[in-house]
């Protein structure tokens, strides 16, 4: 029988819950890295041994974390003979730390500046790592979405680190400028059927594309609309939350904006809102059943100031027809009182015959359900907030 990992990361540690293909037990191992953000845990496709997570603190910087056995043990890649790790007080900067971004004029444009809110020029300044994409068929490739908003590449597993500057370099990358949360690369999807095709978006700038490894890129922002920014249809300058696709269909996307749930038929190329009777399309997750690649599930949230379910009911909404009808899941979900948010990478789902769906919420609850989001428990609660959640389905 299968076996399921779910990773989560948390404001105070990564956490590793294990189950078998029944997913009614769980084991929790945690907290790893104690005390320290873990934006982002991800394990490879390749080797499902091998995890990378992003540890970040505001007193000790970013530091990248790798584990051969499944999380069982940690340690830097680039430090001398794979160093392990100390506590944070005595923690060593190594190699995989130094994310340097391009300032060559390669591209034919210089990369040392983007736009602030009131429109000036700031500097490109790293400060961590949102969201780690191992490669789909390469042990040893990873990629790096971070804040300020870049793509970075590992070919060694996470020894050394080097940007794609075709990103930040198109032409637009001087007009990004930050959400709320920073200006922040967060979602990364590689095409399981063309191997040169990578998407990413970026809070606050807009999806784009590159159909060539990443040496030249695209916005794929046309027909999206953002009220509140000067052009409301610009190329560039939506906020967009997240991107999710089913993998055997590379051409449709589904989008978590701002404000709206968006779909596209041609692989970004142009957008259409399929927000339908949503209570609200306001929210941060997307994600898309594993075998039936029509049903989508998000978490309304109340609004963009109120960051909690509206009148206090957790609900999961699902849609099998691809956007537009929407049913509310809340089977073992609190239906008052509840206030939590879920935020832009807390969604995943496992690829059991009966695909699992798994969120972690800023109240420290994961919910799991092992049935397409017919029925809900919490896995664990009382962690820390949860920041995100993936899922490996182990044969």
């Amino acid at each position: 029988m299968s076996n399921v990992r779910v990773l989560v990361g948390t404001r105070k540690g990564a956490f590793i819950l294990t189950a078998d293909g029944k997913r009614e037990k769980w084991d929790v191992s945690g907290p790893h890295f104690p005390g320290w953000e873990i934006y982002h845990l991800k394990g490879s496709a390749v080797d499902p041994n091998r995890i990378y997570a992003s540890q970040t603190s505001g007193w000790f910087g970013q530091i990248i974390q790798r584990s051969d056995d499944g999380g069982k043990t940690w340690f830097q890649p680039g430090t001398p003979a794979g160093m392990p790790t100390l506590s944070p007080e005595g923690m060593p900067m190594g190699e995989s730390n130094k994310f340097v971004y391009d300032t060559s004029e390669e591209t034919g444009k210089p990369l040392t500046t983007h736009q602030w809110y009131d429109g000036t020029p700031h500097p490109w300044e790293f400060k961590r790592v949102w969201h780690l994409e191992p490669s789909l068929d390469d042990r040893e490739t990873i990629y790096a979405g971070v804040e300020d908003a870049a793509l970075f590449r590992s070919t060694d597993g996470g020894q050394t680190w080097h940007e794609l500057p075709g990103l930040r370099g198109h032409g637009t990358g001087a007009q990004w400028q930050p959400g709320a949360g920073g200006m922040c690369l967060h979602t990364i999807i590689l095409d399981p059927a063309n191997r040169d095709r990578m998407f990413v978006a970026i809070s606050a700038a807009g999806a784009f594309r590159t159909d060539d490894g990443g040496a030249t890129w695209k916005p794929i922002n046309n027909g999206l609309y953002s009220q509140y920014i000067p052009n409301p249809t610009a190329e560039v300058g939506h906020c967009v939350h997240h991107i999710a696709m089913h993998p055997e269909h590379s051409n449709v996307l589904f989008m978590q904006k701002h404000w709206d749930v968006m779909r596209s038929d041609d692989a970004g190329d142009s957008w259409r809102e399929v927000s339908g009777n949503l209570p609200t399309d306001f929210g941060f997750v997307i994600d898309v059943h594993a075998h039936e690649p029509e049903t989508i599930y998000v978490v309304p949230i109340k609004s963009d100031s109120e960051h909690y379910p509206a009148d206090g009911k957790l609900r999961v909404y699902r849609s099998r027809t691809g956007g537009n009808e929407w049913e509310a899941l809340t089977n073992g979900l609190p239906q008052e009182n509840c206030y939590v948010n879920v935020l832009r990478d807390a969604m995943a789902v496992d690829t059991l015959d009966s695909c699992g769906v798994y969120f972690g919420t800023t109240g420290g609850q994961v919910y799991g359900s092992a049935d397409a989001g017919e029925t809900w428990a919490p896995i664990v609660r009382d962690l820390p907030a949860v920041l995100s959640v993936e899922v490996q389905t182990l044969k």
